[in-house]
């Protein structure tokens, strides 16, 4: 979608296990009485040397993780932060990358959005230290937004819609070659509506062959749902408010093909978002608001690994946490963040404006 300018992609971070998150839902925990000091979980900022602002991110693990931003740039860091290497594609410093998947410490897929030319594909299998841009989008009517990978060969990314349809790009190699699915399985999109590139998030999936689409700007805001890798799709609408170009589902995240939790409201800075959280429990079919929603708008949403209830969301104002499937949340820390991502070990990071990437220690 073309908001704050010409897109619409925000950002938001992520934590690490059940151990974090009842630390997390307790912010004021001090010292143990047993004298080990504070050991409160908390975002710790590390050195990028760049003022890019990253709204794509790619947790592989507790020490390596792929970041993607605002001209041309990408980072990567194998040692947990202490420092971050710039491997940006040659000849990118006029696109802007908002998404990134990461397979590995070498292996990654990265996004770069806007209209026509400058929705790119780009991947790579050293580290960065070479890319090759696999996929130029040469229509001028479509605006790609997210992109999301199943697994390491299966991936797919989302175009506003073009002739009244959310177009969907495949890939069964790892992001090497790529081909426009047929839309006759996608519903007509609503006048106005199109997907959020703000945080990597507007398309997800949970491994296998589901993966569910957000939407806004329109009348109401939707979520879409594929069972079987973007051939056909079903929606529901999305409890989250929209109504004009500034308003939506931003983030989507599930923890199984069944259990999701929505997230947005108005990326405006000071106007109100009043229900900024949905849960479903049905993969996506209905949606119900959250008893007690974040208080501002959220971009991002992630589940901590190990849980099965407890989630974060993110957005310009803070952070909240869920310990119960996203039914209830609490803001614990106040610091601005666009994206978060956790990975399967445990580790987990936030990055956002002025070249902010930080761990969860």
């Amino acid at each position: 979608m073309r908001p704050m300018g010409k897109t619409r992609r925000l950002i938001a971070p992520v934590l690490c296990g059940a151990a974090v998150t009842a630390a997390l839902a307790a912010p004021s925990a001090q010292a143990t009485a047993g004298g080990h000091g504070d050991r409160t979980p908390r975002w710790v900022s590390t050195t990028t040397g760049t003022d890019a602002r990253f709204r794509g991110l790619a947790a592989v693990g507790r020490d390596t993780a792929w970041a993607a931003g605002t001209g041309g740039t990408v980072l990567r860091t194998t040692d947990a932060g202490r420092h971050w290497r710039d491997v940006s594609p040659d000849g990118a410093a006029g696109l802007e990358f908002r998404d990134i998947e990461a397979f590995d410490r070498r292996r990654a897929v990265a996004l770069a959005i806007g209209e026509g030319e400058a929705s790119r594909v780009f991947r790579t299998e050293d580290g960065g230290a070479t890319w090759t841009e696999s996929f130029r989008n040469t229509d001028a009517r479509a605006f790609y937004d997210c992109l999301t990978f199943f697994d390491s060969r299966h991936g797919l990314a989302m175009s506003d819609p073009v002739d009244g349809k959310f177009r969907i790009l495949s890939t069964s190699d790892g992001g090497r070659n790529w081909r426009v699915l047929p839309d006759r399985g996608m519903p007509a999109a609503q006048p106005g509506e199109a997907g959020f590139a703000a945080s990597g998030q507007c398309l997800v999936s949970s491994g296998g062959k589901d993966v569910w689409l957000a939407t806004g700007g329109a009348a109401s805001s939707r979520v879409l749902h594929s069972a079987d890798r973007g051939l056909t799709w079903k929606e529901a609408g999305a409890r989250i408010p929209a109504g004009d170009p500034a308003r939506g589902v931003f983030g989507l995240a599930f923890r199984d093909r069944t259990h999701g939790i929505a997230v947005g409201g108005d990326y405006r800075a000071g106007e109100e978002s009043p229900d900024a959280a949905s849960v479903t429990g049905d993969g996506g079919r209905s949606w119900r608001d959250a008893a007690t929603p974040p208080p501002a708008y959220r971009s991002g949403v992630a589940w901590l690994p190990g849980s099965r209830s407890s989630a974060l969301a993110v957005g310009p104002t803070g952070t909240d946490v869920t310990r119960d499937g996203g039914r209830t949340w609490r803001t614990v820390d106040t610091g601005s963040y666009d994206t978060v991502d956790c990975a399967p070990d445990g580790g987990c990071w936030a990055a956002g404006e002025k070249g902010r990437i930080a761990r969860l220690r």
